[in-house]
């Protein structure tokens, strides 16, 4: 179902994390449950997944992980502080002590010249801490987009974990 890379980071997540007691929860947009989807297609996952948040629209954004309506004003939902806020709305509303999020752009429609089809915003945060990874994957396909920003949330789980 999921190309080898993708469901071989997923095992390695949920070994290490079941080793280590880390539970995660997700926050996706534009991904819409696909990280939950290969993290949960693991067997064991039941140890490490809490929960996912699918926050397709700005309205479950606010109501299901508490991003502030005013930073969605600010900044539109395909942004850095609002990836942040979903990262740590997800902690927040979950029984996780890890978290990824992700929202953008994934086409065919929607970009624009300043957030183009293809530009992702990520974010994970672990123990306070949290990091952030704007992505401009250029306009490869639908398909293509989610499958690349899947990837790189997998890698920064294993980025937000090791510290």
């Amino acid at each position: 179902m999921w190309p080898d890379d993708i469901e071989d980071a997923a095992r390695r997540i949920v070994a290490d994390f079941t080793e280590r007691k880390l539970m995660i929860a997700t926050a996706e947009s534009c991904t819409a449950g696909l990280i939950a989807g290969v993290i949960t297609e693991i067997a064991g996952s039941s140890l490490v997944f809490d929960r996912g948040f699918v926050t397709y629209s700005n309205e479950a954004k606010r109501e299901m992980i508490g991003v502030a309506n005013a930073t969605l004003k600010a900044h539109g939902a395909v942004s850095r502080e609002v990836a942040l806020e979903m990262a740590e709305g997800a902690i927040g509303n979950s029984g996780a002590n890890i978290s990824v999020a992700v929202t953008g752009i994934a086409g065919p429609g929607g970009g624009s010249e300043e957030k183009p089809v293809g530009l992702v915003h990520l974010a994970a945060r672990k123990d306070g801490k949290s990091i952030h990874r704007e992505m401009r994957y250029g306009d490869i396909g639908r398909s293509a987009v989610r499958l690349a920003t899947v990837r790189t949330a997998l890698e920064m789980l294993v980025e937000i974990s090791a510290d």
